[in-house]
Formats: C-alpha cells, sequence, structure tokens
C-alpha cells in the first residue's frame, strides 16, 4: 500500500487532505506535529525522510498570514517558507521519492495582472508588495519541484488555490481572511442584537472563494493525474496549476449571503473611507479543467457548512 507523508496536516487543507484520503481507504499515512518535526530544520527533515521513505510526499505546510503578519514579519515569511520547501522537496528526493505534490498560493502573480490570472503570467511583473517575501517562497517552491524533475527526472507538481475557506479556518478578529472574518462579526451581530453590521471599503472588490474540500479533492486529482496528461497540459518550466472555482462575488454579495446563513436581518452598511485593495481577483482554470476536474461546492453550501463547523468548534477554532 501507498506510503504517504503530509507536511502540514493540522492546518485547513492538510487535515481536509487527510480526510479524503482515509475516506479513500488510504490507511498508510504517515504525519508529524509541528512539536515533533520542524520542517525548517534541515537534520531533523533529512533523519526523518530516511526513517520513513515515504512513497509520496504532500506540501502543504507553510508559515501563513495576514497583511499584517506579512508586512511586521517579512524576514520569518521568506526564511521559513524556503527552509521548509528546500528541506522537504530534497531530502524527499534523496530519501527515493518520486512522486510529491507542493501547494502554493495565488499571490505568486504580479500585482497589475489581467483577469482571469492564467499560469503564464508567472514572473510577468510586480508582485504585491505586502507579501512580496511570502511570494517569492512561493515562486521558488515551483521552481524547485520544476528544477528537480528536469534535472532528476522525478515527478514533483505544485497547485495554486485561489482563496480557501471552510472547516480549521482561522476566525482570528485581526488576522482573518474576508470570510471567516465575516462569519464571526455577523454572528456576533446577531448575539449582541446590533441592527448595523460596517463592512470595509465600498463593498465593490470581487473575490473567487474555493472550498477546501475542493482543493483537497483537486490536489488528489493532479496528484494522481498520469505523466501523459499532466505533461500534455504543462510546460517543463510552467508546469504549475491554478486551483479555483472560476466565478467570484463582490464583498458585499458575500456579506449579504452571510448576513443570510447566520440570521442576521439588520442594516448592512459600507465604509468608502477605507481602502479596497485590488478590485479584482480571479484564477483562470482552464487548465485545470481541460484535465477533468471542477470545484462541486457552491459558495451558499460552502458557507453554511463552514458556519456549522464554526458553530460546533468555537471554543477549539482558531479565534
Amino acid at each position: 500500500m501507498t506510503k504517504y507523508y503530509i507536511a502540514g496536516h493540522r492546518g485547513m487543507v492538510g487535515s481536509a487532505i487527510v480526510r479524503q484520503l482515509e475516506a479513500a481507504g488510504e490507511t498508510n499515512i504517515v504525519t508529524r506535529a509541528h512539536a515533533e518535526l520542524d520542517l525548517t530544520d534541515q537534520l531533523a527533515v533529512r533523519n526523518f525522510m530516511q526513517a520513513e521513505r515515504p512513497d509520496v510526499v504532500i506540501l502543504a505546510a507553510a508559515k501563513v498570514g495576514g497583511i499584517y503578519a506579512n508586512n511586521t514579519y517579512p524576514a520569518q515569511f521568506i526564511y521559513e517558507n524556503l527552509m521548509i520547501e528546500c528541506n522537504v522537496i530534497h531530502q524527499a528526493f534523496e530519501a527515493g521519492v518520486t512522486k510529491l505534490l507542493q501547494l502554493g498560493s495565488s499571490c505568486i502573480y504580479p500585482k497589475a495582472v489581467p483577469q482571469p490570472m492564467r499560469e503564464d503570467a508567472l514572473l510577468t511583473g510586480i508582485l504585491e508588495p505586502t507579501n512580496e517575501p511570502y511570494a517569492i517562497a512561493k515562486i521558488a517552491g515551483i521552481k524547485l519541484c520544476e528544477s528537480y524533475n528536469r534535472q532528476h527526472g522525478v515527478d514533483y507538481r505544485s497547485v495554486m488555490p485561489t482563496n480557501l475557506y471552510g472547516p480549521g479556518d482561522n476566525f482570528h478578529p485581526d488576522n482573518s481572511h474576508v470570510m471567516p472574518a465575516l462569519i464571526r462579526r455577523f454572528h456576533e451581530a446577531v448575539r449582541d442584537g446590533l441592527d448595523e453590521v460596517v463592512i470595509w471599503g465600498s463593498g465593490a472588490p470581487r473575490r473567487e472563494f474555493l472550498h477546501v474540500d475542493d482543493m483537497a479533492a483537486a490536489s488528489l486529482f493532479v496528484l494522481n493525474l498520469s505523466k501523459d496528461i499532466y505533461s500534455e497540459n504543462t510546460e517543463p518550466m510552467l508546469s504549475h496549476i491554478n486551483v479555483g472555482t472560476g466565478t467570484d462575488v463582490s464583498i458585499l454579495e458575500l456579506a449579504q449571503l452571510v448576513a443570510n446563513i447566520t440570521g442576521y436581518s439588520g442594516e448592512i452598511s459600507t465604509d468608502p473611507s477605507k481602502p479596497d485593495g485590488t478590485m479584482r481577483k480571479l484564477m483562470d482554470i482552464g487548465r485545470l479543467a481541460k484535465m477533468g476536474w471542477r470545484a462541486r461546492i457552491e459558495l451558499e453550501q460552502g458557507l453554511a457548512e463552514t458556519y456549522e463547523w464554526y458553530l460546533a468548534n468555537m471554543q477549539s477554532a482558531r479565534t
């Protein structure tokens, strides 16, 4: 039976991948918590890989954070992510692993990129300054995989998700992403009997959201594609694959959906004095669709499931 090592199994995506592997009958899944294995420690990762010798590695571990964290700790973001990628990918190769999947981020694309964002937009312009160090590290991960494929003939692949949401998300009031932040704010507005919720900016910017279970399914789909199909749809030095839904919603539309799901019936106001950021950020998913995969979970259904999870896990969730 195939032996899998899932790096980052406690994260939102890593835990979803583990759930889906288990549901598919896979029982030989190796995981390590950060306290057991520091992925920035080269010797520790080497010893682990040599001892375990997995058949497949899925790299879903990363140092992540919002704008504030990226701005405040840029050295940590570039160093830790580079070390995680270098250690896991190289030591996997040294241990004889020929099949690996690395998960990246849509922030790899330039700031002023045509929408929707195609894979070939990579390295064609200047990155968003606020998370440039993180983006550089994620780009390096793609190039590590491609370079090991070209030099050593292994099969290391990369997938780039759009904005993710779902069970296990971060609902912290200060450093969560827009969807969990809205879920928490509207839930608390209902709890506290508020008659108005003000959302940041004009509400006009459009964003794409992918349920984490869809991301896990897409990751395993790409991992299990035959080498012929994968090679036909990618290039040796442009091999990463976007994962998204291909549709987007405005922040105001998202707020209205969250209000409905949480039972909020008050007023929703916008605050145009606050900055909007990028007006649109949408993935081009043509490459993955051509290979036969599309997202299945509709936004409203996914939001309802996420809110149910939040209610059931409020004490233990990242809040």
